[in-house]
């Protein structure tokens, strides 16, 4: 499938995300990426108007959990059933992977079954052993290191509500984890300022700062990472969030609680920002830690629809690879 991008770059560039993987947003152009959103806004009128939209239909994806989710899982199978296509879950140790078998091989098999594999994982690490080996497209639904999707729903809500991408402030504030690793590989592809807050010692590390830093010299952002949230927070259009503990980090609990609480996202950290700025937050939520009930729940928090656009996203995403 070839499309035309001619509204985000200068002149016409001709996109096809057919076969490709998605491990982390570096490996896609601003194009590729604003074909992506696009897709997405299309196909979520066509639901909206409940006009037919079945582009996947006798398609398979291969869903492996190392990890549980709520949003991931149910997003992906609900994509997959309106494309018209079937999403199998295949929990880690429900497959022989948890018996000892080997990423490759796991990956040479299905490969024979599915049109592609969707993998939530611990290392990303595995998630490159897998797309190494698998003939099918694989897609990254979180690792250690990076979430894309949740960032491709993350800049598809930006769009909707600020109207464009290229020079919006965009800050965060909390943990350097694998959300801030793809907010900063995100933000700076599509040309988004991107400032960072977190305590010192959290940051993200240096080589997707160094990333971040290359994608801004071409796309012309601002990339700052900073140890104040005031100061991060100074006009910006969006304040994103998320936990404090990630899973897998619940042994470093103790000491977090008592490092993160000046980075919580509240009605004074707000008062910093432009008057229509918006909060986001990946969700789950650890209300009264990261983020305050007024907040989330108040008049500038879009985090239901930003939840809600995971679907349309992965959609787009699955309906352009596979």
């Amino acid at each position: 499938m070839y499309h035309t991008v001619n509204n985000y770059s200068d002149g016409d560039i001709m996109v096809d995300l057919h076969g490709r993987d998605l491990l982390t947003l570096q490996d896609f152009t601003s194009e590729e990426i604003y074909f992506i959103l696009q897709t997405a806004l299309d196909l979520k009128r066509k639901q909206k108007r409940n006009e037919p939209h079945k582009l996947l239909e006798g398609k398979a994806l291969g869903m492996i959990f190392q990890k549980p989710s709520t949003r991931t899982r149910v997003s992906f199978e609900m994509a997959m059933h309106q494309l018209g296509g079937t999403a199998i879950y295949l929990g880690w140790k429900d497959l022989q992977l948890g018996r000892g078998e080997t990423i490759a091989d796991t990956a040479r098999v299905l490969s024979r079954y599915v049109d592609g594999i969707m993998a939530r994982v611990f290392s990303h690490n595995d998630l490159i052993e897998l797309a190494k080996y698998s003939k099918v497209p694989v897609i990254n639904g979180l690792s250690d290191m990076y979430h894309p999707c949740q960032i491709l729903a993350d800049l598809l809500t930006i769009l909707e509500k600020k109207g464009s991408l290229k020079g919006i402030k965009l800050t965060y504030v909390g943990d350097g984890n694998n959300v801030c690793n793809s907010l900063l590989i995100g933000a700076t592809k599509m040309g988004m300022n991107i400032f960072v807050a977190t305590p010192q010692g959290y940051e993200p590390p240096k080589e997707v700062i160094d990333l971040a830093l290359a994608n801004s010299k071409k796309s012309g952002s601002t990339v700052k990472i900073l140890n104040d949230p005031i100061e991060a927070v100074k006009n910006a259009d969006v304040i994103y969030t998320d936990v404090w503990v990630s899973m897998g980090m619940e042994e470093e609990k103790e000491k977090r609680m008592k490092v993160f609480p000046p980075y919580q996202v509240n009605q004074k950290l707000l008062s910093h920002a432009k008057d229509d700025v918006i909060v986001m937050h990946c969700l789950p939520a650890h209300r009264g830690l990261e983020i305050t009930d007024d907040v989330i729940d108040g008049k500038h928090s879009v985090v239901w629809d930003e939840a809600e656009n995971r679907l349309h996203a992965q959609k787009a995403l699955l309906a352009l690879t596979l």
